[in-house]
């Protein structure tokens, strides 16, 4: 296992790092989001959940993936309201237990805990493709990852794909009728909006695919 197709922890807390930086900076954004069909605090939730994240991550240093991600889920849902902080917190708690205790992934060993992280998500939030959520993102986004492991693409390259297909997910989400959700109580006035839940999943991809090829 080569150390430059693997992450390491410290690539870890950086893929962390990276996201926090990405929701604040994106923090108007996803609000703007929010507001058109949802609560209008997705990304004040996501910004200060993040903030949480790495402020507890930096100060206490877990030692191996199972607890960090245990350390990062666990601070998102005690921190976090609405949907986000439970989803997003099941997320990494099912990307750690799936990780395990180790100080690296590879390509293949990574998308095996992001599918065990979204199918957290799925017991969690029962969201299906086209219902217009975080899923949407995640989904395609690990199809694509899969497929690229399968061809024997580099982690760069998985991640780079996986990155790809969340933006194309977050962006077919716009003309969808959202199902679940505060989101579904609009209908059809959902329709021709971004849903924030999907923006944030591509930001998180985002801040992976440029860790790795880091």
């Amino acid at each position: 296992m080569s150390t430059t197709d693997t992450l390491t922890m410290p690539a870890f807390t950086a893929w962390l790092a990276a996201f926090r930086d990405r929701v604040t900076e994106q923090r108007s954004y996803l609000t703007e989001l929010d507001s058109a069909i949802g609560d209008a605090d997705h990304g004040a939730n996501m910004a200060r959940g993040m903030a949480a994240v790495m402020e507890k991550v930096e100060a206490a240093a877990p030692p191996t993936a199972d607890e960090l991600f245990k350390t990062v889920g666990m601070t998102l849902v005690t921190s976090v309201g609405g949907a986000s902080g439970p989803l997003y917190g099941t997320f990494f708690l099912r990307f750690g237990m799936a990780a395990g205790a180790v100080t690296e992934c590879d390509a293949a060993a990574l998308s095996t805990a992001l599918r065990a992280g979204l199918d957290g998500v799925v017991a969690r939030g029962k969201a299906e493709a086209g219902d217009k959520t975080m899923f949407d993102a995640l989904a395609p986004a690990l199809e694509a990852m899969d497929a690229a492991v399968a061809s024997g693409a580099s982690l760069a390259e998985a991640t780079a794909a996986a990155r790809d297909a969340a933006a194309a997910g977050r962006d077919a989400t716009e003309p969808l009728v959202a199902r679940k959700g505060r989101a579904s109580y609009l209908g059809e006035r959902s329709a021709g909006h971004l849903d924030p839940g999907a923006t944030s999943a591509a930001l998180l991809m985002e801040a992976l695919a440029e860790v790795a090829a880091s």
